[in-house]
């Protein structure tokens, strides 16, 4: 399956002809940007998903702390 999908890969690649179209200076600061945007929206989808979690776990260790020196008070 790998070698058929390179196969067409590389047949668009060589066959097809330039459009011959005109790309403005602006295009690369829009691809820049939007590049790190994306990666942005990762790690902060990461960053959510690692840190809620362990700040409700230490959240609890602590309110449990608090208990036993209440306790032993």
């Amino acid at each position: 399956m790998f070698y058929f999908t390179f196969k067409i890969i590389l047949f668009f690649l060589f066959i097809l002809s330039p459009a011959y179209a005109y790309l403005g200076p602006g295009i690369g600061g829009g691809i820049l940007v939007a590049t790190l945007g994306v990666i942005v929206a990762i790690f902060a989808a990461i960053f959510g998903l690692v840190w809620f979690p362990l700040k409700r776990f230490l959240k609890k260790r602590k309110e449990k702390k608090e208990q036993q020196q209440n306790k032993i008070d």
